[in-house]
């Protein structure tokens, strides 16, 4: 069938009340010098960040009424298709508080008591428009759905940041690329070398392991390919660290669907959670494609290091 979307996702959407202190959060106390609030969530984020680099991109999460749902009209707005996400009127966002230090670094106080997940009725017509499902660690409410998009033959590429048992291991079994964040990949795989959590998280049907460390890069093992690689960080100011993940996940899908393999994804992911990061909130700062490609293409780029091979 003709693809009309390139990624879909679900997962959790938020409204994030963004407080600017004068000092580390390790201080204690500190002064507040902004306030701010933007719209969240890991995945919605990562489906804004496509539909910013001119990919087709579409939310399948629980909404509720489009005219009383703001954060599905806020979706709309950055150009993510909604009109297939099934409806429920108890649906709403999660509310975050998130206070951010001087040097971009940010603590995140949730309320997640919200419907998560999606329908089961999904069609399998509207999963197989795509050729990426993104997804977050509130799949679990879902997994049925994730396994049809992998039958289907989507790519499902997985933002994990918890982990509440089987539920959670069934999720990371159906996932053929795992984008995680490397502290939860230590607590999830009890191990703390990047090298030994890649080994230890592949798995004969998996095409990629992206570990995710912030300003030190990302840690990756890819399908057919013998060699571990580091794709190191931009040196940047950072401003706001929140959505760098978020919008990392987002490039890497987007990237995914224009062919690229792992590594290459991950090149361009990097370039463009770095954007990202040098303005304030979750997607204030997200980039267009001309902005990623100018960086590639600058002089001290960070290129891809060969790290180990398996042993």
């Amino acid at each position: 069938m003709t693809r009309n979307l390139q990624v879909l996702g679900f997962g959790a959407l938020a409204i994030d009340d963004i407080i600017y202190v004068d000092r580390p959060l390790s201080a204690g106390k500190g002064k507040v010098i902004n306030r701010t609030q933007d719209h969240g969530g890991n995945v919605a984020t990562a489906l804004v960040a496509v539909a910013k680099l001119g990919g087709r991109a579409g939310f399948i999460g629980w909404l509720n009424d489009p005219l009383a749902d703001v954060s599905a009209r806020e979706l709309e707005r950055h150009g993510v298709d909604i009109s297939f996400a099934p409806r429920r009127p108890d649906a709403r966002p999660i509310r975050s508080v998130i206070t951010v230090g001087p040097e971009g670094d940010r603590f995140i106080a949730y309320d997640d008591d919200v419907p998560h997940g999606t329908s089961d009725a999904l069609t399998d017509s509207t999963l197989a428009q795509a050729q990426v499902l993104l997804i977050d660690g509130y799949a679990v409410s879902a997994d049925m759905v994730v396994a049809r998009a992998r039958k289907l033959g989507l790519a499902v590429v997985a933002d994990i940041e918890w982990a509440i048992g089987p539920a959670t291991e069934r999720l990371v079994s159906l996932s053929n690329h795992l984008v995680l964040p490397l502290k939860f990949a230590q607590i999830y795989s009890c191990e703390t070398d990047p090298t030994l959590i890649l080994r230890k998280l592949w798995s004969d049907d998996r095409t990629a392991v992206v570990l995710t460390d912030g300003e030190r890069g990302s840690y990756i093992k890819q399908t057919g390919d013998a060699v571990l690689w580091h794709v190191p960080a931009y040196k940047v100011k950072a401003v706001d660290t929140t959505g760098a993940g978020d919008c990392f996940h987002g490039a890497y899908a987007f990237a995914l669907t224009q062919g690229k393999q792992p590594v290459a994804c991950a090149v361009y992911a990097t370039a463009a959670a770095a954007i990202s990061v040098t303005g304030p909130g979750g997607r204030m700062a997200l980039p267009d494609q001309s902005a990623c490609v100018a960086w590639m293409a600058k002089d001290n780029a960070p290129v891809p290091r060969p790290i180990a091979a398996p042993g």
